[in-house]
Formats: structure tokens, C-alpha cells, sequence
């Protein structure tokens, strides 16, 4: 499967929807369909929000292979890259603390990196390519 569409919050939301109509094919279980929701609206709205912060013009490609036992995700974009030009460090978020204490954002990367295998990241001239793969059941196409 592949996608082409703009760098806008409405449009990401669009392309959640026919990405997970299209996959809506495999035998996926409701936690790797919630799975796979969470981490691409993850990835593609950190995508409008951060590479394309100052371009309104952006566009965001999404390819998905299915392997025998994993959904394997490229997302490309030609937005700024990420800081330091590397993925961020994993951190740990101390949760038992006053609903008032707990930190401002900075959860979507610790989700990302939890749920994903493989996942790396690379700039090459001006084009991002976040790469991962989503660990499945062994799951027939039907």
C-alpha cells in the first residue's frame, strides 16, 4: 500500500482512514489495528507539526509491506530533519507524580519507539525516511 497526500492535520487524518480501510483486509486483531492507528498518527502528525512547521506546501508519502508475520512502514517527507539529525533518545517518564507534575507532550516518540520494532531513521539530501516494523500474529490475508 501507498500514499501520497499533503502535510495538513485534515488530510493525515484522511490518510489514517484509508490506511487502515486498506489493511482492513488482513486478520488483524483490534490491539494491532489500535496498534498501528496509534503509531502512524503519531508519526504523521509529528510530521505536519515538526518537518513542515514553517511549509505549508509539504507532502508526506506512507508505504506498508506486509511480511509473514509484521507490517513493514516508510514514511518520506522533504521537511526539515530531525534535531541532531537522529532519532530522540528514549526516555522514561516518571509517572507517579500529581496529575499537575506530569510533563507537556513528549509521550508521542516513547509510544513510537515502544510499539515499533526496527526502527530507524535516515536523511539523505533533503528527504526524511523514518523506517519501522509492527510486530503481528501470524495472520492469514482473507
Amino acid at each position: 500500500m501507498s500514499l501520497v497526500f499533503p502535510a495538513r492535520p485534515m488530510a493525515v487524518r484522511r490518510a489514517l482512514r484509508a490506511s487502515m480501510t486498506g489493511l482492513s483486509r488482513l486478520n488483524l486483531t483490534s490491539d494491532e489495528r489500535g496498534v498501528i492507528e496509534i503509531v502512524l498518527a503519531e508519526v504523521l502528525n509529528n510530521v505536519v507539526e515538526h518537518a513542515y512547521a514553517h511549509h505549508k506546501d509539504g507532502v508526506v508519502e506512507l508505504r506498508v509491506k506486509r511480511r509473514k508475520d509484521s507490517l513493514e512502514f516508510t514514511v518520506l517527507d522533504d521537511g526539515v530533519p530531525l534535531p541532531n539529525g537522529a532519532l530522540p533518545k528514549r526516555s522514561e517518564h516518571c509517572l507517579n507524580v500529581p496529575l499537575e507534575d506530569l510533563p507537556e507532550g513528549g509521550f508521542g516518540w516513547s509510544l513510537i519507539q515502544e510499539l515499533t520494532r526496527d526502527l530507524r531513521y535516515h536523511r539523505s539530501n533533503v528527504r526524511n525516511r523514518l523506517e519501522f516494523t509492527i510486530k503481528l500474529a501470524d495472520t492469514q490475508i482473507s
